[in-house]
Formats: structure tokens, sequence, C-alpha cells
């Protein structure tokens, strides 16, 4: 297990996981609540959750160490963060959680275009070929 919690493919793949049990669970749980407040809700559990993991590992650091530029990306990233679990939500209250979802997983598409244009990133030919692939897919599922 040691070996594995070094792998970014480990880590990759539990994201994988707990995402689709955000879709069911949260399609569950939104079913009787306004989208917004069920991402509220959502959203404290999680501040709870990191701040008991952040305290036990002693991650915890002066904000004044942050460095502003790091900041500045953490601060975006948050914000693009709530603004996708709002519209996801949003989302799931209208629609079915198997339809929703892959729609929402176009984000690996776009993450792949913009780290290839933004980062310098580079992707092989049968890595852009997957890239259409997980497109395609995502919208053959939302028909």
């Amino acid at each position: 297990m040691r070996d594995l919690a070094g792998m970014w493919q480990f880590w990759a793949g539990l994201s994988a996981l707990f995402a689709a049990l955000t879709a069911i669970l949260g399609k569950l749980g939104v079913n009787q609540l306004p989208p917004d407040f069920a991402t509220l809700l959502r959203s404290c559990v999680i501040v709870l959750v990191l701040a008991a993991m952040v305290s036990a590992t002693g991650q915890w650091r002066p904000l004044s160490e942050v460095p502003p530029r790091a900041a500045l990306f953490l601060v975006l990233s948050a914000l693009a963060t709530g603004a996708s679990w709002i519209a996801y939500f949003r989302a799931l209250k209208l629609g079915d959680a198997a339809r929703v979802a892959p729609i929402d997983k176009l984000s690996v598409v776009i993450v792949a275009i913009l780290g290839a244009s933004l980062l310098g990133e580079r992707l092989s030919g049968l890595n852009w070929l997957g890239v259409g692939l997980i497109a395609a897919g995502a919208v053959l599922v939302a028909l």
C-alpha cells in the first residue's frame, strides 16, 4: 500500500471512484433540496474533513507563508471549483446522473487542450485519439 500511495495513478483512480460516488450520492441528496443549498451543505462537510486532515498531518501554515502567485491561482481555482459544483448540482437536480456525469467529464478534454496550449504539456497522437474518444463517448452517453 505504501508504494501505491506514492503513485499518481492510484490517487487518480480514487478520484474517479469518488467522483462517481459524488454523482450518485449527490443526485439522491439534491432530489429533496435546492441545489445551491445542497452544494453549501456538502462544502461545509468538505471544509471540516480537510481541516481535520490538515491538522492530523501537521500541514497548517501561516497565510503569510503562501506566495502571492500561488494564492492568486488557488483563489481562482476555488472560484472555478465553486462554479463547477453549483452548475453540477443544478444539472443533477434537472437531469439523470448517468447523463450529467459524462458531460461533466468533458473537463478531461478541456484540460488536455488547455494543458497543451497553456502549460506546454505534450500529448502523443495516441493520447489525442483517447481525448477524442472521451469527447465522443461523453456526447453519446448524454444523448
